[in-house]
Order: structure tokens, then sequence, then C-alpha cells
């Protein structure tokens, strides 16, 4: 499917930028991959990893719509994973992460449009359900406005969908790293936002291989959810450190204590199927529809009971302390 396909990532030199790239070239033979980001020095060092004849690299922000659709021009394939994500940053910082999110999406779309482009596939997140915090907002706001593009294209062959999953295990900024550089500096404690607290769980090769086969699925407009375990943050810290003690020290500005992905209004819009979660619009399309039985890679699937949540307290599906190891050792 991604053979000989020209495929351009925003935000290409972060964590999924990078194992996309890797996989696509491990497994495929894309004629392009462009890496579409901000940061030169990035740029520089992910060149000196991945250097094939296929890679390209485009300097530039998603807030700038008239370089994106220049770097759009013959490309068939969209990944949109730019984005600010740090939560608390985007407390004390709305209006950039309004310009990034937001903005940002909306300029994403209309150059995907512009330059006629396949399929697009927007990144999101957990806290885009039930939102609490900023960063959630913004990535709300950024899914409606992918799902609402496919009215947008009109008779272009474009189409949009959204792929939400939880915290990825290893990612810059995320708690692992922040916990082995505590332990390796010999902390005393490991800090913990609330003993209560847990989050969905997924390693990075995961959601690379769920975006690349939602590719295959999509229609247009739905918005894809995995099926994954969740973790509790003290277990978390105790299979990584069982010796080290956990100091309590309260929950960050904007964050929640569990995360949800199908939210229970949504229920009615929510399709299973054996791996996933699909989102249906809540809106109509007038040239394009969605089949919630069966998709295109022939899996079939069923509506949720009305009331349903997919909520990572909740999740039937624990990681226990040594499986969380486990899943580690994949980073």
């Amino acid at each position: 499917m991604l053979n000989d396909k020209s495929i351009l990532i925003t935000g290409g030199t972060g964590s999924f930028g990078k194992k996309f790239t890797e996989t696509l070239i491990k497994n495929y033979k894309p004629k392009k991959i462009v890496i579409f980001s901000r940061d030169e020095l990035k740029q520089f060092e992910m060149a000196q990893q991945f250097d094939q004849d296929c890679m390209r690299y485009f300097i530039g922000d998603v807030r700038d719509k008239e370089r994106l659709t220049m770097a759009m021009n013959g490309i068939d394939y969209v990944i949109h994973a730019a984005a600010l994500k740090q939560v608390p940053a985007a407390e004390y910082n709305p209006t950039e992460c309004i310009r990034t999110n937001i903005t940002g999406a909306e300029n994403v779309i209309h150059a995907a449009l512009s330059n006629n482009v396949e399929k697009v596939i927007a990144l999101s997140t957990d806290k885009a359900a039930n939102p609490i915090n900023l960063y959630g907002a913004t990535k709300l706001c950024s899914d409606k406005l992918f799902v609402a593009a496919n009215n947008f294209a009109g008779s272009k062959k474009t189409i949009f969908s959204v792929v939400r999953y939880g915290n990825v295990v290893g990612s810059r900024g995320s708690v692992v790293p922040f916990f082995q550089k505590l332990i390796h500096e010999k902390k005393e404690s490991l800090p913990i936002t609330d003993e209560r607290m847990t989050r969905f769980w997924i390693t990075l090769q995961q959601g690379v291989d769920f975006v690349i086969k939602n590719f295959a699925r999509m229609s247009g407009g739905e918005i894809y959810v995995p099926k994954i375990p969740s973790v509790r943050i003290t277990d978390l810290a105790t299979a990584m450190a069982p010796d080290t003690p956990q100091k309590i020290i309260g929950i960050r500005p904007g964050e929640k204590l569990h995360e949800i992905m199908c939210p229970c209004d949504d229920s009615h819009l929510t399709v299973e199927f054996e791996d996933h979660y699909i989102i249906l619009p809540s809106i109509t399309f007038r040239d394009r529809k969605i089949d919630p039985d069966i998709n295109h890679l022939g899996e079939k699937g069923s509506f949720v009971q009305q009331g349903f949540e997919y909520n990572s307290g909740t999740n039937p599906c624990f990681l226990t302390p040594r499986e969380i190891l486990e899943y580690n050792k994949k980073i």
C-alpha cells in the first residue's frame, strides 16, 4: 500500500516521525518521504540516520500555510504529527498552543486539499476526549477539523481520518525517560502525582503499525482508537525502581486521574472491532459514507452498548509490574 507512494510527516523529527520513517524504509519502498518540521538541528541529526535517496527534509512550521502547500506538492499520504504536547506548557502558553494545534491543523487540511493529497491521518491523544486542559481542548478542535474536512473536500479525492491513542512508552517528555533519569541520578524518591492515577500504554512501534493499518481501513471521517492496556503509575514506579520510595506531589495543572479515549457521550457513534474501536462522525457527509459493519480490510464491527466509555481506570486490561518492564524493554 505504501510502496511507490510519496509520504509527508509533519513534526517528522519527533519520536513518532523517526519510528515511522524507520518502519517505512525497513518494510516498504516509498517513492519519497518528506520530513516537515521547524528545527534545523533535529533535521540535521535525523539526516545522519536516514540519508536514503527517498528522503527529503523541509524546514517549515505548520503555522505557515504557504510553506505547507509547497511541501505537499506531489504527496500521496500525509501524517500530521506536529503539535505542542506538554500539558503544563500549554496551560501557561495558551495562544502558542492554539496557533500550532488548531491553526496548524487547518493549514494542513487546506494544503492537502490544494494538492489533491489522497489520504491524511492526524494523530490525536486521549486528552482530546472530555478535555479538561488546553492541550486536550486544542486536539479536540483539531479532531473536529479533520473529520469535517471530508465535507470540505467536495469532489476532490482527499479523505481525512484521525488516530487517537494514549501515552507512548519512552517518547520524549514522557514519564519513563523522566523516571530513568531520576533513577540514574540516584534520587531518594520518585515523584507520583497521585497514587490512583492510571494511563493507557502503547509502544511507539505499536502506534506506527496502527497508523499504517488505518491507511488501508479508512473511508474518511473515522476516529480510530486501538485496544491497549492501562498502567497504574505506582506500578510503573515499582517496576522501574522497586527499592526506591514514592513521594506523592499532587496533580499538575490540567492533569487527569484517568484518561478516556472513547467518551460515553459518543457511545452511540462508537463501533467495536476485534483490536480497535472507531468513533463515527456526528455529522453527515454529502459525498461519502462509512460502513460501520465492515471496513475495507473485511473486519467486522458492532456498536457498543449505550453509555460505554473506554477509560484507563476501568480498562479490563492492566499491565503488571513485570509486564511493564517487558514493555519498557521494547523501547
